[in-house]
């Protein structure tokens, strides 16, 4: 499971690497190596995100592919957060076993780590949830909008009389 035999691993580190880096995959390269196949999948929905954020920063809210790309951004930055979580609270005991290690307690600073993703994973999800949920909404306005427009010129087309 670990990069290289031997390698000690620390549950503190691994938890902030995964509060902080965890979108673009920091804490699974941290823990299993560069040739972590999960780990190269983190950065790209991470960084299609981001292109959603900045799209929109320069297209204004009405453009249609950065609704699609941005809650990726979201999705990722609270799946970071459910990582650190899981490290931070994984028992000390199970954590040496699996790597191999001495058992090293881990203290306050995973436990710290832990809260802080506790409050970004939910923030960050909530707000991911609130405006995905936004521009679906707004999207199914304004296509029955549209439907309503065009229901509503076809009679008038039918009553005009053709011109020779």
């Amino acid at each position: 499971m670990t990069d290289a035999p031997g390698t000690r691993k620390n549950k503190t580190f691994a938890t902030w690497l995964a509060l902080l880096g965890g979108s673009l995959g920091a804490h699974r390269f941290y823990l299993h190596g560069k040739g972590d196949l999960l780990g190269w999948l983190h950065p790209l929905p991470t960084l299609a995100g981001l292109a959603g954020a900045l799209r929109m920063h320069n297209l204004g809210q009405d453009d249609h592919v950065a609704w699609l790309l941005i809650p990726l951004l979201g999705l990722m930055l609270a799946q970071a957060m459910l990582s650190a979580i899981v490290l931070g609270l994984t028992p000390d005991e199970r954590w040496a076993r699996r790597f191999g290690q001495p058992l090293q307690a881990s203290g306050w600073g995973a436990v710290l780590a832990v809260i802080a993703a506790l409050l970004l994973g939910g923030a960050v999800l909530m707000g991911t949830l609130a405006f995905g949920g936004q521009k679906y909404f707004e999207y199914q306005a304004e296509q029955a909008q549209a439907a309503a427009d065009a229901a509503g010129s076809a009679p008038a087309q039918m009553n005009q009389k053709p011109t020779q």
